[in-house]
């Protein structure tokens, strides 16, 4: 069944029709033929508010930019003339300051030649072309600013004295080398750059900063290392960083000449790095930064990186309270002498040692060096200290207490009554003037007793007694 368009159009209104097309299009003008606002059918309201209120009354042109004049008397003409409908971008004035962009296109409806703008509000297409062009902008600052980075960076790096390279992570293949490395290292007239570091060292030098490289890539602090040169033997100190940088990583390599206090230095790290006595470094925190290599072999762990990173207390000290109470003395004293704990390797193996300790400022940081010296010798071949292994010779007092933490009482109290005793019997002597039967009256024993005792202690030169030695009497 055919449907009659015109009757059903028909029965719209003129004004109808107007709302009809501002809800597909942002906004509409009905002008006059000569190009006056009759009304204004708009979809949103943010777009009344900026002016579109007192556009009725006014002259089209009388509503736009000095700019768009020539647009609007194109757009009228156009449409008097029933030519092909173009789209073209006005400007609207706005009492908030921003000009308001609108995109029309006019037709002539009715036998009065009255005219239709149809407009579009293109404020969101220019917000995006402005966000487009502050990024624009944007990164062309970037792009410059890493352009003079970038020449900063060049100049700096040509302008140092110090031989400096910049080496790929992955193929140790040299990136960059300034003039002073192209001086030091090239072996022959070809650049350094692109070929595999290290390069230009002796054997021993080689494996050292092939190490330092290696700790460089798990820990941000690396010492420098003593190198020296194939050709004629210069000696240098070698700092290596690693540098984080996509789409790898880069480590920065620095040659520094050795002055003579700095090889008397080198020499002693070397000579602490061989020590027979354990030497550790920490943070304040007691956080292992460095170690040598009898501490490594003391301690039982794979390496110094092993150890690096983990508080001291998990190999010193029979519990956590002994280091405790040496980082407290540590950072209340400065230093710490002859302090007497034990070493707990991590394979179970149990040393006594002897710990001196000092704590030192390096700019905002304090680091603390321990001294840790082995003593079981001292206290008997391979066993923890007895009294019964040296019941022979009592020990002074001084030396008694020594013993406090690592002796079980019942012995030293057992140790302490063999020196009252042994003292009383030589005072006693000395009293009779080695009169012996005086000397056992005096102290109220028998002369067997005495002599028992005198041969226990080694007093007076008498012939051992085996039997009564084994048994001494009681009184």
């Amino acid at each position: 069944m055919a449907v009659d368009v015109a009757s059903l159009l028909g029965e719209i209104d003129t004004r109808a029709a107007l709302i009809a097309l501002t809800a597909a299009i942002d906004v509409t003008l009905l002008l006059n033929p000569e190009g006056r606002i009759c009304e204004v059918y708009c979809n949103d309201v943010s777009l009344l508010d900026n002016g579109g209120r007192h556009w009725i009354g006014k002259l089209w042109n009388a509503t736009v930019t000095k700019e768009s004049l020539p647009k609007v008397e194109a757009l009228l003409r156009d449409a008097v003339n029933d030519s092909p409908t173009v789209w073209r971008q006005l400007n609207h004035p706005s009492v908030r300051g921003i000009d308001v962009p609108v995109s029309y296109a006019v037709r002539r409806f009715g036998s009065q030649g009255t005219l239709v703008a149809m407009g579009r509000d293109l404020r969101s297409n220019a917000a995006l072309q402005q966000r487009l062009v502050e990024a624009q902008q944007s990164v062309e600052r970037d792009y410059w600013r890493l352009r003079d980075a970038q020449s900063l960076y060049r100049v700096a790096l040509q302008l140092s004295s110090e031989a400096t390279l910049v080496i790929d992570a992955g193929t140790l293949t040299v990136v960059e080398a300034n003039a002073a490395a192209n001086r030091l290292l090239a072996l022959s007239s070809a650049p350094l750059v692109g070929q595999i570091f290290p390069l230009g060292l002796d054997a021993e030098s080689t494996k050292a900063v092939a190490a330092q490289l290696g700790k460089a890539r798990v820990s941000s602090v690396v010492d420098e290392a003593h190198v020296r040169l194939l050709d004629g033997g210069r000696e240098f100190f070698v700092a290596c960083a690693y540098v984080r940088q996509e789409p790898g990583a880069l480590f920065v390599v620095r040659f520094t000449p050795l002055r003579a206090d700095d090889s008397a230095r080198s020499i002693m790290n070397r000579l602490i790095q061989v020590a027979p006595d354990c030497f550790v470094m920490t943070d304040r925190e007691g956080l292992v930064v460095a170690a040598n290599s009898t501490f490594v072999e003391l301690s039982q762990v794979a390496s110094e990186e092993e150890a690096c990173g983990q508080r001291l207390d998990r190999w010193l000290g029979r519990t956590a309270v002994d280091f405790d109470v040496l980082v407290t003395n540590l950072r209340q004293y400065g230093a710490v002498r002859l302090f007497v704990t034990t070493l707990r390797g991590t394979q179970g193996n149990l040393a006594e040692v002897e710990v001196s300790a000092v704590i030192v400022s390096s700019g905002r940081e304090q680091f603390c060096g321990f001294s840790i010296r082995d003593i079981g010798r001292r206290l008997g071949a391979g066993a923890a200290p007895s009294v019964a292994t040296e019941r022979q010779q009592p020990r002074s007092l001084e030396q008694l207490t020594e013993l406090v933490g690592r002796v079980p009482l019942k012995d030293l109290v057992g140790e302490s009554t063999d020196i009252i005793e042994r003292l009383c019997i030589e005072a006693a002597l000395e009293l009779t003037q080695d009169n012996r039967a005086a000397a056992a009256e005096m102290l109220g024993l028998s002369r067997q007793s005495l002599y028992v005792k005198m041969r226990r202690y080694g007093l007076g030169n008498l012939p051992p007694d085996e039997a009564n030695a084994r048994e001494p009497l009681s009184h």
